[in-house]
């Protein structure tokens, strides 16, 4: 009885650790890819946007728009600005200290990504204009 005992246990702790060791190895496979994916992600930083309604002329009803306007997300990765897939059309204006425009184009819905004039250097205003919509957030270059 003893003995049945014991080669019981022992297959029970066999079955256990080889378990235990796929385990581990589907554990370490998926954070290793983990890091992998967030150490190609981390160059890119989130530039963040305040909105505003540029043109004084454009009606205001109630003050509760029918939808909300939604903020563009806008990444930087040294010298570009990278964009979320479908967003609407706009102009990019970058502005210096002084808000004097050192760089503009305009950004089609089909771009995801715009390279700066690498003579840029410093910190600057950027701009992105959608109709009477003007949203703006700073970068450092």
């Amino acid at each position: 009885m003893l003995l049945l005992y014991k080669s019981i246990i022992s297959y029970n702790f066999a079955v256990t650790n080889h378990l235990n060791r796929k385990i581990m190895k589907k554990l370490l496979l998926f954070l290793f890819g983990a890091f992998i994916f967030s150490t190609s992600l981390s160059a890119q930083v989130l530039v963040p946007l305040t909105v505003c309604i540029e043109d004084d002329e454009q009606p205001v009803t109630n003050g509760q728009p029918k939808t909300p306007i939604t903020t563009p997300k806008v990444y930087i990765d040294d010298y570009t600005l990278l964009f979320e897939a479908n967003h609407p059309e706009f102009v990019l204006y970058i502005k210096d200290e002084d808000d004097n425009v050192v760089y503009t184009t305009v950004v089609y819905s089909i771009q995801t990504q715009v390279v700066l004039p690498s003579t840029l250097s410093g910190d600057y205003k950027i701009e992105l204009q959608m109709g009477y919509w003007k949203f703006t957030g700073y970068i450092m270059l």
